[in-house]
């Protein structure tokens, strides 16, 4: 099967997280066809894949996860932020080193990894222990076509720090003709988005936090609310800053239950760390694609604001040496936009150039 044929099956078969069961069915059948040995992660979705022995072990980990989102006036499982395309690659790795098998001098072992969208697919897997013995990790991401041309790769991709809060304005409606009898949890809201939008790190760090969703009050115009629910989004391109932004947004919602007297509760959500990105780890990606796609193809280190739950494999297990390879794919019109589309031959670039890679990995640690 080819790698088209691969995506091509992939691609049809989106799956939410925590639900990949079609997706890891298919993995683990068509690696065993090609006798690659597989192992599926006891206690959920995804497998891990390896070829070769023994140490050192080179990791490389793809996403396996689609979005919930309307296609067509319709909402269905989506593959709109290229996780088919990774698998795909990782694959392809795969293929190619189990041709090589017998001159390796370790193991490559990749990791399927669920839960991507959700943002903590990746700490489930770390605590399967698969982890623990790599010296290396590699990841893969699409990269839009504003940011990254078709062909162009960069040897780390360094997203942002995010979380969420989740919260509730808990008080009494009042009639609207006496408003003094209680307090409108619409003004509380006002004054919260007011609060956050004074919120300001050092401009050299690129950071944002803003109020994401807000719904109070009901069918009858004349009752004023006294409750309510709303989302914060933050981010922040390092994690210190994320943790400033949190720490500041808690204190402004703590000061403001004592002004009005009222409950505001919620839970942070959905942490994802800003990337950690090893030197060793990028130096070694950067040659692969030096050798693979030539010094004009190779383009400097990338940041976004956006957020990948990779990175907490190197916050849980520090003395891992990871990056993220930047892959070039003229990707139109951008991420999870439900009609998201790429240049497909991107898959060889990023088979060659994780190839190259694990290879150098192994030669580097020994």
């Amino acid at each position: 099967m080819k790698l088209l044929e691969i995506f091509d099956t992939l691609h049809s078969i989106p799956e939410v997280s925590w639900e990949e069961k079609n997706t890891t069915k298919f993995i683990e059948k068509f690696l065993k066809e090609n006798n690659i040995n597989v192992e599926r992660f006891p206690h959920h979705t995804g497998l891990i894949a390896e070829v070769g022995s023994g140490k050192p072990v080179i990791g490389i980990r793809a996403d396996i996860d689609a979005l919930w989102q309307e296609v067509d006036g319709k909402m269905r499982a989506n593959h709109s932020c290229g996780h088919d395309a990774h698998m795909t690659i990782a694959i392809g790795v795969l293929l190619a080193l189990k041709q090589e098998e017998a001159s390796l001098k370790g193991t490559i072992r990749c990791l399927f990894q669920p839960a991507e969208e959700q943002g903590n697919g990746s700490l489930s897997v770390v605590q399967t222990g698969f982890v623990d013995d790599m010296d290396f990790l590699f990841g893969v991401h699409l990269r839009p076509k504003e940011e990254l041309a078709l062909g162009k790769s960069a040897p780390s991709l360094r997203h942002g720090a995010a979380i969420f809060y989740e919260g509730e304005i808990v008080g009494s409606d009042t009639h609207g003709a006496r408003p003094y009898l209680g307090v409108n949890a619409i003004d509380i809201g006002m004054t919260l988005q007011q609060h956050l939008n004074q919120l300001r790190l050092s401009p050299m760090i690129p950071h944002s936090i803003k109020m994401t969703k807000f719904h109070a009050g009901s069918k009858s115009p004349n009752i004023i609310p006294g409750s309510a629910s709303f989302s914060v989004d933050v981010r922040s391109q390092t994690n210190q800053g994320l943790s400033t932004l949190q720490e500041r947004t808690q204190a402004i919602m703590n000061s403001l239950e004592n002004l009005y007297a009222v409950k505001i509760q919620g839970t942070w959500i959905d942490y994802t760390p800003g990337a950690e990105v090893s030197d060793e780890a990028k130096h070694i990606l950067e040659s692969a694609i030096r050798e693979t796609r030539g010094d004009a193809n190779l383009v400097e280190p990338i940041t976004t604001p956006g957020s990948d739950d990779f990175h907490f494999y190197t916050i849980k297990r520090p003395n891992l040496k990871a990056t993220m390879l930047a892959l070039g794919a003229n990707l139109t019109p951008g991420l999870h936009h439900p009609k998201m589309t790429f240049d497909r031959s991107c898959l060889v670039h990023g088979v060659e150039i994780l190839t190259c890679a694990v290879k150098k990995a192994f030669i580097h640690s020994k």
